[in-house]
This record gives structure tokens, sequence and C-alpha cells, in this order.
């Protein structure tokens, strides 16, 4: 159970299916991630997309937990990046949500250069920190889709 929820429910592993790697997985687990983060908030609203924000954000570092020890944070678990994406989600309509995730990868992608994010990784440890970095980084797709509906 703890490896279908850390590869966000075989999402993580296509990639190596497909091309025999890992590279880019956390991409497609966030993709997979993106209409059910948004499609809850659509018919729940943005209370319940907190709840489970929260929900999924417990589920990755537990998930993540039995995998980090021996794989570090290998590119097939990407039930953090499906945190990060339900984060960044929160009470955004349709084209803010789309920049809301585009920023989120970004800055999840390049973490070295947001602030917070790599910071996040290196000083919480094992599963909470793989996991506290997308988090952080779904935060900063939080900003960037919240500016972007109050400016549409």
């Amino acid at each position: 159970m703890h490896r279908v929820v850390a590869s966000w429910f075989g999402t993580g592993l296509i990639l190596r299916r497909i091309r025999g790697n890992d590279l880019g997985s956390g991409t497609v687990g966030a993709l997979f991630a993106f209409p059910i983060a948004f499609l809850l908030g659509e018919t729940l609203g943005w209370q319940w997309q907190i709840a489970l924000a929260g929900v999924v954000t417990a589920a990755a570092v537990w998930a993540a937990r039995p995998f980090i020890s021996t794989e570090g944070d290998a590119g097939w678990i990407c039930a953090d990046e499906a945190a990060g994406v339900f984060v960044a989600l929160i009470g955004l309509r349709l084209g803010p949500a789309v920049l809301a995730w585009i920023v989120f990868r970004l800055a999840d992608i390049f973490k070295t250069y947001a602030p917070g994010v790599s910071t996040a990784e290196v000083r919480l440890s094992g599963a909470v920190g793989v996991t506290a970095d997308d988090v952080v980084a779904g935060l900063y797709g939080l900003a960037a889709g919240h500016i972007a509906q109050a400016l549409i």
C-alpha cells in the first residue's frame, strides 16, 4: 500500500515503464493530481481543498517513509508532488489554477532558486523533508494563482 500511494497510484511508474527511467515522473504525478484537486475544489469548495491538501500531505509522508532510507527521494515517488498540487490549487478558478500548477512545478524543479523550497527539504529529515519542499513549492503556485485570479 505504501508503494501504491507513494507512486500516486502508479502514475510515478509510468515513465519507467515507457522509457526505463523515472526522470519527469514528478511532473506526471502532478499532472494526474491536477484534475482531482481542481474538481474537488469546484464541487466541495476551498475549505475542503484545504482539508484534502492536509490529508494528501500526510499520506505522502506516510507512504514515502519506508523508501526514503533506501532510495532517497526517488523519482517514482510523486505523492509529494500531488500534495504540492493540492496546496497550489486551493480556491482557484481554472485559468489561475493552470498558472499555479506551472509555477508550482517550476519552483519544485528549480528549487535552489526558490527561497524556502530547497531549505525545507534540507532542514527537515526523511519523508517530511521530501514532502515539505513540494508543499512550499505549492505555496509559490498558490500565491501566483491568487494574484492572477485577483487581476482577472
